[in-house]
């Protein structure tokens, strides 16, 4: 797959700036995609996967930094989207010297590109980045940074869910409703703890034995499942797809159960028009980028707090303050799914087309010079 040739895939339209980067002796190969800095600095995190091929990378990181863009400007912030992949396996390949390679290439871009965690990458590995860049986020609270953002991902998903039941139900309780989560990875743990707390019956199922085996340990009440198709066929009112996107094709489409779909994975659409046929068949969807926003809030308080004091006047990152703008999540998830109802659209709809206006309204005021 040529560079300039992946302008004719949708995904790929209107990016600014898309850099392979490589390093030879540690073996680093990563793409970084800025998609947009409409907004200011593109916020995305480091995906550290074993893609099949560098077109699956590329591909990959063209449609994460897009909706990276939709995401920051429907959680109201004041960044830009952008995301990067390093190809290959983080079990094999992960080292001091890779990460901190990568944090220079990170640095080069002088920072139009803010980096933080996503599959496959951690809180150390950051700390790690951080050694060779000024703009990696997520670092640990030791280092100043906003530690583990799966945190408010999983907090803002559960506010998405209980929006979700507020607009199809008539009101925000989970309490009774059965949730089955696909992918009990780092956000997948927090929601199920979330779920049980509220009084949910949680059914979960992961590819992964030692997330299968945590979740027996740690809450032996969650029915464990033998894999997403068997999740997706069994009693369930809300799915929570928690892994890797694309989950949501027309085979899930036809077969789910649920009544809700509200989840942490990021793009869950499989293709265009999946959305429609969700809301054909009477399935409420929660769109993926408006309700796993959390993460993103929590680590943009990391760059917000070094120029922004909190409430108590200190500068720095503030749990409390980015915990309160990821509860806010309920309110817009809300709004969108009454704006779609209005309108007779898929809330996708809506959402993009809000995330698009914020971008085109507020970005234009760039274009007014300041000295």
């Amino acid at each position: 797959m040529g560079v300039f040739a992946t302008t004719a895939d949708p995904a790929a339209t209107g990016h600014e700036q898309v850099v392979f980067c490589q390093d030879r002796p540690t073996g680093l190969r990563a793409i970084i995609a800025i998609y947009s800095t409409a907004l200011g600095p593109a916020l995305g995190g480091t995906r550290f996967h074993p893609y099949a091929s560098e077109a699956d990378a590329l591909r990959d990181v063209l449609e994460l930094s897009r909706g990276m863009a939709y995401k920051n400007a429907m959680a109201g912030l004041d960044l830009g989207g952008g995301k990067a992949v390093i190809w290959g396996d983080p079990e094999q390949l992960k080292t001091e010297p890779l990460l901190r390679a990568y944090g220079r290439f990170v640095e080069s871009l002088g920072g139009r590109y803010y980096t933080a965690c996503d599959v496959g990458t951690y809180v150390p590995d950051m700390d790690v980045v951080a050694r060779e860049t000024r703009f990696a986020t997520g670092r640990s609270r030791e280092s100043g940074g906003a530690g583990d953002s799966s945190i408010l991902t999983a907090w803002g998903v559960f506010q998405g869910m209980r929006a979700a039941a507020q607009h199809r139900w008539g009101t925000p309780s989970l309490a009774g409703r059965r949730v089955g989560i696909a992918g009990l990875g780092k956000v997948g743990k927090h929601l199920t703890g979330h779920l049980i707390d509220e009084g949910a019956s949680v059914v979960a199922t992961d590819v992964d034995e030692q997330a299968l085996a945590w979740a027996k340990a740690s809450y032996p009440q969650v029915d464990l499942i033998a894999d997403v198709e068997a999740l997706i066929r069994s009693d369930i009112e809300i799915y929570a797809p928690c892994a890797l996107g694309g989950g949501l094709d027309d085979h899930t489409v036809e077969v789910l159960r649920a009544a809700i779909v509200a989840g942490a994975a990021n793009n869950q659409l499989a293709h265009p028009g999946i959305d429609k046929s969700l809301a054909e068949r009477g399935i409420l969807y929660a769109p993926d980028y408006v309700v796993n926003a959390g993460g993103v809030i929590q680590v943009a308080d990391e760059v917000i707090g070094g120029r922004t004091p909190s409430a108590s006047g200190r500068y720095g990152f503030d749990f409390d303050r980015a915990k309160a703008r990821a509860t806010r999540i309920f309110d817009t998830t809300l709004q969108i799914l009454r704006g779609a109802q209005d309108e007779g659209v898929p809330p996708a709809v809506v959402a993009d087309r809000l995330a698009e206006r914020r971008m085109a309204e507020v970005g234009r005021l760039r274009t007014i010079h300041l000295r």
